[in-house]
């Protein structure tokens, strides 16, 4: 079992933001756990199967849930959201994306929209995309401002074609302008040469003991 020192490590108190801390919990297998969870979202969205097979598997999940039960953690201990070395940090929320950043500053990378993001038609919900957009432009404001302490103050999106589900899409992002505290970032989701959406968002630098 791995360890670190964050398992036994107490939150900052008295208000604040506290960015994740790194860890190694869940070990090696804890890729192979976000992927075998996130495939039964999909699965979940789409099996149209027999009703003795549903209960079968109504079965199966309740025991995984028992399994895990007696492990809930706070933000703090839990490891999703603070595997530095997994997509989106192990963070099953998120829709999986590979962000880097570029030689001219920007942000680029690869983002795919699972079946259990599906809304109707093939589309991608589009709660889904103002949720690949929160993700995408907060991570430009973070990498390419250093700045760890923000918070999303707005977020406009527009949609200009559906964004289909299991398909490699594009997506790429960057600072518009800073002026004090706030942090403005645009951003676009791509199919090849098709902008599917566009978005832009204003995100604050907070202030020391701001949650």
């Amino acid at each position: 079992m791995s360890t670190d020192s964050t398992q036994t490590s107490t939150p900052a108190t008295g208000g604040g933001f506290n960015p994740p801390v790194p860890t190694t919990r869940g070990g090696p297998d804890f890729g192979r756990f976000v992927e075998a969870v996130r495939t039964l979202q999909d699965d979940a969205r789409c099996v149209d199967a027999p009703d003795e097979v549903i209960s079968e598997a109504a079965d199966l999940i309740e025991r995984v849930s028992a399994l895990l039960a007696p492990h809930r953690a706070d933000e703090w201990h839990a490891p999703s959201g603070r595997r530095m070395d997994l997509p989106n940090r192990g963070n099953i929320l998120q829709v999986p994306m590979l962000l880097r950043r570029t030689d001219d500053d920007r942000i680029t990378g690869e983002a795919e929209f699972r079946r259990f993001y599906l809304g109707r038609n093939g589309a991608a919900h589009g709660g889904a995309v103002a949720l690949l957009f929160d993700s995408v432009l907060g991570y430009a404001a973070y990498k390419l401002t250093r700045s760890r302490y923000q918070r999303t103050a707005s977020l406009h999106v527009n949609y200009r074609k559906i964004a289909p589900v299991e398909r490699k899409l594009q997506v790429e992002a960057g600072i518009d302008r800073i002026e004090g505290r706030k942090i403005f970032v645009t951003g676009r989701l791509l199919d090849g040469e098709a902008v599917l959406a566009e978005a832009e968002a204003l995100f604050v630098k907070l202030n020391p003991g701001q949650p």
